[in-house]
């Protein structure tokens, strides 16, 4: 039988026992690898697109593929996470994300490229919650959020740094190159982990629902799918996006029934519990709406940095940089800042400070200088910064300790999602913009400025809900958490 650690920790706990902080580390570096690699493709794709000499259409496949995928295995986790041990789940994730690692450097054609994004996508879809889950189960209350504020510099700041990181690869190298260094440090975290990482908590046979399953991935496979066609459907193309949204909405509404009647007799397959919790679904409602707005954001400011303002792929990476470089500095300060105050004191001022940012980038046209945007988007970043560690903590904290697995699925599952929607609508704004200051006769570094500012507001207005929803998250006690 696997050795497993001890999850009783002292109420005075001033330091973590060795082995949490290993099991700890080799999470945070994989996790960070995994999502580095969500976005590190973004800048790759004209290159990619040339070799394979397919259309920018079938090149998103491989970002919209790795989405789809994570939206279809990630609610499944927390089943997972209740049935397997650590060590099972960390070595099953590390060897998919290294298969898919490896297949992707070597890939022939595109067909196998996409292939091998899917299966790195499962790797990293059963990683997430892992991590959030261990957290929660290891970490004392009054530590938790300085190890929430290094989990949210996972989850922020390397999808912001993965086209500067891309590009800087791609200035000297082919695009092959992405994987291939990325290989390595895989291989390394799973030999060592494989070897030290121990097991947390206790598993338990639960039977498999099929019908859940079968649920799950037409209702969130189909919902990302939809939103990933917005683009096609407000061109008036998107017919099987829209029949993907409709079937992906009716399928949501029977899982949710039925995971309410399984969660009855403790068999769900996504145990919907956490949201009778009023601190998590005012906490998750916020980190729904701002995750959607920043990145959103993200991808629509490299379409405007290059082509109203005509900079390079690399300069529009080291725009971007300076706001994901704060953000991972002062993310370990606002955890430990967060154990002493609680949520509002850093929530509240980062709300604030991230709508007033949205609202600032309104203001951009094709003539704005490029610090402007550099500025603007440092203010935004420091906000999410602020909002995302107290947010996270809040909404898991909240949770009584049977549903930590459960929680950490429905963030991240519902996180895939916002994130689709966001994108969705100021891309969608974006092109909608542009396409009527064409008409109008305007040029096209303008035109896409006119648009750029439409889906701006469109992000603003995002950041405006999530601030509202913020105002109602309040502190969580320890013992209101165990009562439950």
């Amino acid at each position: 039988m696997d050795s497993q650690i001890n999850t009783k920790t002292s109420p005075v706990a001033s330091k973590l026992p060795r082995e949490v902080v290993i099991v700890l580390s080799i999470l945070v570096i994989s996790a960070m690898i995994m999502i580095l690699n969500e976005t590190i493709l973004s800048v790759a794709l004209p290159s990619i697109m040339e070799d394979f000499a397919v259309p920018e259409t079938t090149a998103q496949w491989l970002t919209t593929g790795f989405m789809l995928t994570m939206a279809v295995v990630i609610p499944t986790t927390g089943y997972l996470l209740d049935r397997f041990s650590t060590k099972t789940i960390f070595v099953t994730a590390l060897l998919f994300f290294t298969a898919g690692t490896l297949l992707a450097a070597l890939a022939p054609t595109f067909a196998i490229l996409l292939g091998a994004r899917i299966i790195q996508a499962v790797g990293t879809a059963l990683v997430m919650p892992l991590l959030m889950t261990v957290t929660l189960t290891v970490v004392p209350a009054e530590r938790r959020g300085s190890m929430m504020g290094i989990i949210s510099i996972v989850i922020s700041v390397a999808p912001a740094l993965g086209p500067t990181l891309s590009g800087f690869i791609l200035n000297s190298l082919t695009w092959h190159w992405l994987f291939w260094i990325m290989l390595p440090i895989v291989i390394l975290a799973l030999i060592i982990g494989s070897f030290l990482i121990k097991n947390i908590g206790e598993t338990k046979i639960t039977p498999l629902d099929i019908l859940s399953v079968i649920l799950s991935v037409f209702a969130f496979g189909g919902l990302v799918y939809g939103f990933s066609s917005f683009g096609a459907i407000l061109a008036g193309e998107g017919t099987t996006g829209i029949v993907a949204i409709i079937v992906g909405v009716v399928a949501l509404v029977i899982f949710g029934l039925r995971q309410v009647k399984l969660g009855k007799q403790d068999k769900a397959l996504m145990d919907l519990r956490p949201f009778k919790v009023r601190n998590f679904s005012f906490s998750l409602a916020a980190i729904l709406l701002a995750f959607g707005a920043m990145l959103g954001t993200v991808m629509v400011l490299p379409i405007y940095l290059q082509t109203s303002l005509g900079v390079t792929a690399l300069v529009t990476g080291l725009v971007v940089m300076p706001g994901g470089l704060i953000q991972g500095l002062i993310s370990p300060f606002i955890g430990r800042f967060y154990d002493k105050v609680g949520p509002r004191p850093l929530l509240i001022p980062g709300a604030i400070a991230l709508t007033v940012a949205a609202w600032s980038l309104t203001f951009l046209n094709e003539q704005s200088p490029v610090w402007m945007v550099v500025a603007l988007h440092v203010v935004f970043s420091i906000g999410m910064c602020l909002m995302m560690t107290p947010l996270m903590t809040t909404a898991l904290g909240a949770l009584p300790k049977y549903l930590y697995g459960h929680g950490s699925a429905i963030l991240n599952t519902l996180q895939q999602l916002a994130g689709a929607a966001g994108t969705a609508i100021m891309i969608a704004a974006l092109s909608f913009g542009t396409s009527i200051a064409v008409s109008a006769g305007t040029a096209q570094a303008e035109a896409v400025a006119a648009g750029t500012k439409v889906a701006f507001i469109s992000g603003a207005i995002i950041a405006v809900f999530a601030l509202v929803a913020s105002l109602f998250v309040t502190r969580v006690e320890e013992e209101e958490a165990q009562s439950h």
